[in-house]
């Protein structure tokens, strides 16, 4: 305000058509550094954006990351589990093999340890009747 002040006392004293001509030049400096400006803010805004864009995405990626691997771990024990009652127990029902995969990973956990005391097949369909009574 005040530079604005002097600015217009200094070219009143100034022709008219020479006050015309400084005010066209001032608009037009004006007019280039408001564009100026909106290129730098669009500029800014752009790079932010790619920023925020990459840290999102890169952030989104080890979640899904870290959920996969979780979920392989869970499917790998439970197959492990699998592999124990076949070696320990023989052959089993395939239905039988559907409901252990179905297994919440603390169930899984717990036949895990309880297939130690299994003798037969039957051992294994009763501890897993114990569940669904649960």
């Amino acid at each position: 305000p005040v530079e604005e002040i002097q600015f217009q006392e200094e070219i009143s004293t100034f022709s008219q058509p020479v006050q015309e001509g400084v005010m066209q030049i001032t608009t037009s400096w004006m007019r280039q550094g408001i564009e100026q400006g909106i290129e730098q803010g669009i500029e800014r805004g752009i790079e932010r954006g790619i920023e925020q864009g990459i840290e999102q995405g890169i952030e989104r990626g080890i979640e899904q990351g870290i959920e996969r691997g979780i979920e392989q771990g869970i499917e790998r024990e439970k197959t492990l589990i699998l592999r124990q009652l076949k070696r320990k127990l023989g052959e089993i029902n395939p239905s039988l093999e559907t409901k252990i995969m179905e297994l919440s990973i603390d169930d899984v956990e717990a036949l895990g340890e309880a297939l130690f005391d299994f003798s037969t097949v039957e051992d294994l369909i009763n501890w897993l009747n114990t569940l669904i009574t649960l």
